[in-house]
Formats: C-alpha cells, sequence, structure tokens
C-alpha cells in the first residue's frame, strides 16, 4: 500500500535546518551521517508537525503554530513530558526522544518524538483499498479496544498524578464551556439558554478517573499498512489529562457519524464511518461497556455535552472569522454547523438516544 503521507515544507513554516540538526546531534544517540531532511504532515490546524530524516534515521518534531498563543495551550514541555511516561505502559503512544525550550535552536519550544508508520483515515480510505462489512467492523473494534486500553492505563503507576485534578471535572468542564461560548457568540441561537441550563441541572456523577485522551477520535489514530483494521499509533496528545472517561467516549463518538444522521451533521462532520460495517454509536457505547465494565446509564449527558463542546470550539473559529481576524473564506460556513450541532445537542436533551 502505498501512501503519500507528508507534503513539501508549507511556506512561512520552515525552520533553520542546520541548528536543529547540529542540536539533534548533541542530544539523540544513534543519529545517522548525511544531512537532515525535512517535510511536513499536512493534517492538523493545531501544532505543527514535521518528519526529520537524517539518512535512515527518522523523527517527528512538534512545534506550536506561529502566532500568538493562549497562555499554557500548545505546551511541547507538557505534552512530551506526558509521552514519556506514556509510551513506556502504552505502546501505541509515540516515544519522546528530546524537548528544547532553548529559543536560540528555535523560536519557540518544540520536541522530537519517534516517527510510528501508518496512514490517517478521515472521509475516504486509501485508494487501493477497498472498503466491506468487515473491514469497518474490524476498524471500530480497534477503535473501542484502543479507547478502553487509554481508560485502564494504570495512572498513578505510571507518574501521572500530578498531570491533572479529577476532582470536579466535569463541573469545571461544563462551566468552562459554557463561559468559552460566552465570550465568543456572535449570533442569537434560541435553544442555547434552555440547553445550557439543562446541562449545568444534569451533571451527573463521574465514575473513578481515568488518563483521557481529550482529543480521541478517528483521524487521530494510524493503521498499519499492511492491515488496515490494526492501529499502529494513538497521537496528538496535546489536551490528555486525568478526567472523567465518560466524558472521553462522548466525546470521541461526537466525531462518530452514521448513515441516518442528518444531512446537516454529515457536513459538519465527514468520515469514512458512515460506510457500511462500522458499528452506530449506540453500538460503539455498548462494546465499550462491555470491555471496561462501566456504567453507561448517563450518556445521554455526555452526548449532549459533547455535541455542545464542539459547537463551542466551531463558534470561536467563526467568531475569529466575523470579527476579521481571519481571512479563511471556509470558517464562514461554520456558523450553519454551530446551529446544526447546538440543535442536536439540545434534541438529546430531550431524546435519550446517541
Amino acid at each position: 500500500m502505498s501512501v503519500e503521507e507528508t507534503i513539501a515544507v508549507r511556506h512561512g513554516e520552515s525552520f533553520d535546518l542546520p541548528n536543529i540538526e547540529q542540536y539533534l546531534r548533541e542530544h539523540i544517540a544513534g543519529l545517522d551521517t548525511g544531512t537532515l531532511q525535512v517535510r511536513q504532515f499536512p493534517s492538523g490546524a493545531s501544532n505543527l508537525t514535521y518528519l526529520l530524516q537524517v539518512g535512515g534515521w527518522e523523527g517527528v518534531l512538534r512545534r506550536p503554530p506561529f502566532g500568538p498563543v493562549p497562555p499554557k495551550a500548545h505546551d511541547m514541555e507538557r505534552e512530551s513530558g506526558l509521552l514519556k511516561k506514556v509510551y513506556t505502559v502504552f505502546s501505541l503512544a509515540p516515544r519522546p526522544y528530546v524537548f528544547c525550550n532553548d529559543t536560540s535552536i528555535m523560536d519557540v519550544p518544540f520536541y522530537v518524538m519517534e516517527r510510528k508508520r501508518g496512514f490517517v483515515l478521515n472521509d475516504a480510505f486509501p485508494p487501493d483499498v477497498t472498503p466491506s462489512e468487515e473491514l469497518g467492523r474490524g476498524i471500530s473494534l480497534t477503535t473501542v479496544d484502543t479507547l478502553v486500553q487509554i481508560h485502564g492505563i494504570d495512572w498513578q503507576a505510571a507518574g501521572l498524578s500530578s498531570l491533572g485534578h479529577p476532582e470536579g471535572f466535569l463541573e469545571r468542564q461544563v462551566k468552562g464551556w459554557i463561559e468559552r461560548y460566552t465570550r465568543a457568540k456572535t449570533d442569537e441561537i434560541p435553544q442555547v439558554e434552555s440547553l445550557t441550563r439543562w446541562l449545568v441541572n444534569n451533571i451527573p456523577q463521574s465514575p473513578a478517573p481515568t488518563l483521557i485522551h481529550n482529543d480521541f477520535k478517528l483521524n487521530n489514530m494510524l493503521f498499519s499498512l499492511e492491515d488496515i483494521t490494526k492501529a499502529t499509533a494513538v497521537l496528538d496528545w496535546e489536551m490528555a489529562t486525568i478526567g472523567d472517561p465518560l466524558f472521553d467516549l462522548a466525546v470521541s463518538l461526537c466525531y462518530w457519524i452514521q448513515p441516518d444522521d442528518s444531512e446537516d451533521m454529515r457536513a459538519v462532520l465527514p468520515t469514512v464511518t458512515t460506510t457500511p460495517g462500522f458499528l452506530t454509536r449506540e453500538q460503539f457505547i455498548e462494546a465499550y461497556a462491555r470491555k471496561s465494565g462501566r456504567d453507561i446509564s448517563s450518556m445521554q449527558f455526555y452526548m449532549a455535552f459533547a455535541y455542545f463542546k464542539l459547537a463551542v470550539i466551531l463558534q470561536q473559529i467563526y467568531a475569529r472569522w466575523k470579527h476579521g481576524q481571519t481571512q479563511d473564506a471556509r470558517f464562514e460556513a461554520f456558523k450553519t454547523r454551530v446551529y446544526t450541532l447546538v440543535s442536536h445537542a439540545a434534541y438529546l436533551t430531550e431524546h435519550n438516544n446517541v
């Protein structure tokens, strides 16, 4: 299977190669002879990721986006420190090689980690893959298993106790995302008031806290080039913390579209999960419950909240476009997507399904 994973480095997103190469040779053992070659991974709209090659050696460099970033966001030291502990107990997490906060090497902190091989599933399969029901079911079950494995990590034994504050996690999430929506509000959406009131008044008791990825979705995984039903990596651990595993499950599932979803919902979140054979969200939840042993009776709340959270994320981007802070014409359409997601979240508060 041939998959083109990288592109030439985009204009304005390059860095000083000789400087980086010298730093790598001083801090990473076993680099081959030869000159550093760099290409860029094109996906993602947050941190920037580059493929580094020196002879037969490969690594992946991650750095924050260019321009001003919010305080505590895009924390390379936190992410690399987390991976340093997680990769020893979870083989799908990349191993970090080195973290650097010396701005004479690069203008921002960055880290370099191992290169995991595989491909990303977005809204289409690779050209040489023929979708089938067996394939869809296999990928679905692998995704469920992977999330259960993350939530099953002994985070205290792994030295991750300082990573988050699990007490009151869900209450803080609800309050925080409502506040973010208020700050980013541009248009009146009548359902927001009743939806947010319902969320505040129906916060369930969280199960025992676990490590949560906090952005777990199909396109943050890599799948094997030899067997598409096998995962080779879980990427983008930037937002991982210790918290409510059912929140993590719901956030994952709000990206998991099924064939009977409305055209509006399918337009918001295009994905291969509409292909025959993929589990429905209900089947995904049931499989997760069987494998994890967790009570999923409160999923109505978690799903409504997850869709609201995604609506807020898109609203923040749309507000930047409306206020002229970005010229990207794609973001004009986010207004409609926010309406769609808020409407769906409100619907779930009245109908106990997913």
